[in-house]
């Protein structure tokens, strides 16, 4: 039988909402692995707010978080650690030159959260639970560490303006990416490193525990997760991904998130390569 190294994306993945993990998929993963596979989860979720399914599925690999900016090993404290940050000055200069455009603003140090101000509306993406730390206030003030990366909310149809301004400034140094959204959300930018990706942090799992090109499988939803199914031998997008995913992807699946995607097709696939 072949063993596979299979990434897995989970919001709009394998998670339809910020908790929802059934027990039947978590059964299932347990059961993949004990076929020999090996699972990596790859989000741009901070580690605090992934480590629950990395325990449901009783994981033994490394974990990508931040989008590839932070790759740790929570079962091999030997394990070489990426961690990319922004400088905490380009932070501060890209928030203070677009303050009239900014509602709201945060980012994290690992697993340290730095918000511009408290905003009861916005407390679902900060995943707090968990967090080492939570400092509100001016960047200018409370930001002591370069960070992961930063997620800016625009007011409302500003995000385009916010963008150019990064694109423009920093020119490929740093990068930035409106999130596909509408509604009082239109304008939400994630401010990362060109490092950052799924696509290198995969390779860099891969190749840490030994696995070819030819035996990685990914899935994923989003715009965030196009180098990681560029990247894998058998790219997978969900029914509802993004128009881009959806033009690399080698298989587009017939589901959604919603209606457990990710197991029908792991458990047909599988199955049909023993």
């Amino acid at each position: 039988m072949d063993k596979y190294l299979i990434a897995l994306d989970l919001d709009g993945t394998i998670l339809y909402d910020f908790d929802s993990l059934s027990e039947s998929l978590s059964d299932f993963m347990k059961e993949v692995q004990n076929q020999g596979h090996k699972i990596v989860i790859a989000t741009g979720r901070p580690f605090r707010s992934s480590k629950f399914v990395y325990d449901r599925f009783d994981l033994d690999t490394p974990i990508i978080n931040y989008n590839g900016g932070l790759i740790t090993h929570p079962r091999n404290p030997d394990f070489k650690r990426i961690n990319y940050t922004v400088d905490k000055d380009v932070i501060i200069d890209i928030f203070d030159k677009n303050i009239e455009h900014i509602r709201n603003a945060f980012c994290e140090v690992r697993d340290a959260i730095y918000l511009h101000k408290d905003e009861k509306t916005i407390e679902p993406l900060l995943h707090v639970k968990g967090s080492t730390k939570l400092s509100v206030g001016p960047f200018k003030e409370t930001l002591d560490d370069d960070p992961n990366g930063a997620i800016i909310i625009g007011k409302q149809g500003r995000g385009k303006i916010i963008k150019e301004y990064i694109d423009t400034t920093y020119s490929g140094n740093i990068l930035s990416r409106i999130w596909d959204l509408s509604g009082e959300y239109d304008s939400i930018i994630e401010v990362f490193t060109p490092q950052s990706n799924k696509g290198e942090a995969l390779k860099y799992v891969a190749d840490y525990l030994g696995f070819e090109r030819k035996q990685v499988i990914a899935i994923g939803d989003g715009h965030n997760d196009i180098e990681m199914l560029e990247y894998a031998n058998l790219g997978v997008a969900v029914r509802n991904a993004h128009p881009d995913l959806i033009k690399v992807a080698d298989i587009v699946l017939e589901h959604t998130s919603h209606e457990n995607a990710v197991y029908r097709f792991l458990s047909e696939y599988l199955n049909t390569k023993n």
